[in-house]
């Protein structure tokens, strides 16, 4: 009973690479994006509630029902993969075809009553990232698997997301070697520049006496 209960945690925190939630105020019209980077083959999910905050009195007023909230996200290529509207409460979802950076934004619409100038849409904001899952039973039933195939099924499907979730480090490692590699070269030659400056300010000044 206590190795299953570790296997569930460990597949739990396995198929749920991400979870976060945010919190943050917009005004009509403006538009808020964030970047959630995910494996390939996963779903990225996301729900939201929005209520209204009078800046002046410090607290919050009821919601109207002709508040708009726009939401697209955007794959590693910057190709558009969802534009859809919304009211106060959402949800949207993703599968991602491939790694990389997922840019979530969101963009309020409240033309046909104008909120006043003091009051802003606050907006919680639910992301989670999950590796997909099978129904494992209902395979089984289907295809009619004995039990021991059944488990060779569930150890190739989760070697091959042990598979993805390696491909996926290495290209963030990629990344993370550019950037650094970038930083080392600026500070290599910052201090070559500014050298170089100090020697033509000097030169010139020593042309000008």
């Amino acid at each position: 009973m206590a190795a299953v209960k570790l296997l569930t945690v460990v597949l739990v925190n396995f198929f749920f690479t991400c979870v976060s939630s945010l919190y943050f105020h917009m005004g009509d019209t403006e538009r808020k994006c964030f970047m959630e980077k995910i494996p390939d083959e996963t779903m990225l999910m996301g729900n939201y509630r929005t209520r209204l905050f009078d800046g002046q009195r410090d607290e919050y007023l009821p919601v109207s029902q002709n508040i708009t909230l726009s939401v697209q996200v955007k794959d590693p290529n910057d190709k558009l993969v969802l534009s859809r509207s919304h009211g106060s409460e959402g949800s949207f979802r993703v599968r991602s075809k491939e790694p990389g950076g997922y840019q979530i934004c969101l963009q309020a619409n409240c033309s046909q009553h104008p909120l006043p100038a003091a009051v802003l849409l606050a907006v919680h904001l639910d992301l989670r990232a999950a590796q997909r899952t099978n129904n494992h039973a209902e395979i089984a039933a289907r295809e009619k698997l004995t039990d021991m195939q059944l488990r060779v099924r569930q150890l190739v499907e989760h070697v091959l997301q042990i598979q993805q979730e390696q491909n996926y480090q290495k290209l963030r490692e990629r990344d993370f070697r550019e950037v650094t590699q970038n930083t080392n070269m600026w500070i290599y030659w910052w201090p070559v520049a500014r050298s170089l400056y100090v020697v033509f300010i000097i030169i010139w000044h020593t042309k000008s006496w």
